[in-house]
């Protein structure tokens, strides 16, 4: 499966689970649902993935984790928030990066 098939299913198990419990919960809560329903899509989904940063051979443990990767070809940021600033941004291109991923998304769960 691609990285753009992957990310449509996503898309719209994430639309339709924000039309079906709606905005401004714990992102926790929105990334347990999800994981449940990818999985039953027949995805794999790691959560709290965490994402070291190598440079000449060393490796470094800042703490950074993502929220979601799934079949270990799109990373998802989950967010709750009235509104995605460039920190989201630059968060989920560190990650892209770090890991060599092509694609990604931060999914907004905060407003309507």
């Amino acid at each position: 499966m691609t990285e753009n098939q992957i990310g449509s299913i996503v898309i719209d198990t994430a639309v339709n689970l924000h039309k079906k419990i709606g905005p401004g919960l714990f992102e926790s809560v929105y990334e347990s649902i999800l994981t449940k329903q990818l999985y039953r899509k027949g995805l794999s989904v790691q959560r709290q993935v965490q994402i070291p940063i190598e440079f000449e051979g060393e490796y470094f443990d800042e703490g950074f984790r993502a929220d979601m990767f799934i079949e270990g070809k799109v990373i998802i940021e989950l967010k709750s928030v009235e509104k995605i600033v460039d920190v989201h941004k630059k968060q989920l291109l560190t990650y892209l990066k770090l890991t060599n991923t092509k694609l990604g998304y931060i999914l907004n769960f905060g407003t309507e």
